[in-house]
């Protein structure tokens, strides 16, 4: 028989360093999950993407039982690493803070395609430059498409 889903937590946690203080603490706490056992099971399945902010999906279950589903980093995170910026433009379309080539957006379009809504790497292609450009990141080189 299948179990009854009571809920559904979405939180973004860094490898391997979860621990029950805010924001998984009181997101669990408040669902009755075992927060500890969580955290435990989260640091040992994210041990090979240590300090990289990870999109995970819980499905709390009414026996207070849980599953997780874990994502790829988020796109803007990918190009902030790839592009060596801090944080984006506050004025995208002003003030622009680095670059990427296309080769490079391609790699995160591929890295992502499994989380997004697209079917082909090149509409993956668009939607990577279009979050490239509202970070204010110049995307150099010819487009392939």
């Amino acid at each position: 028989m299948a179990k009854v889903v009571s809920g559904l937590v979405k939180l973004q946690v860094k490898g391997g360093q979860a621990n029950p203080a805010p924001p998984i603490g009181p997101a669990l706490g408040s669902k009755g999950v075992n927060i500890m056992d969580f955290c435990k099971q989260f640091n040992a399945r994210t041990q090979d993407s240590i300090g990289k902010v990870l999109p995970v999906l819980i499905t709390v279950y009414a026996d207070k039982s849980f599953d997780f589903i874990i994502k790829t980093p988020p796109v803007a995170i990918q190009l902030a690493e790839v592009s060596k910026i801090k944080l984006g433009s506050a004025e995208s379309n002003r003030k622009k803070v680095g670059n990427v080539s296309w080769e490079q957006v391609r790699t995160i379009a591929n890295d992502k395609m499994p989380d997004l809504n697209c079917f082909t790497e090149e509409s993956a292609m668009k939607m990577v430059a279009g979050t490239a450009r509202s970070m204010g990141l110049t995307i150099t080189g010819d487009a392939p498409f």
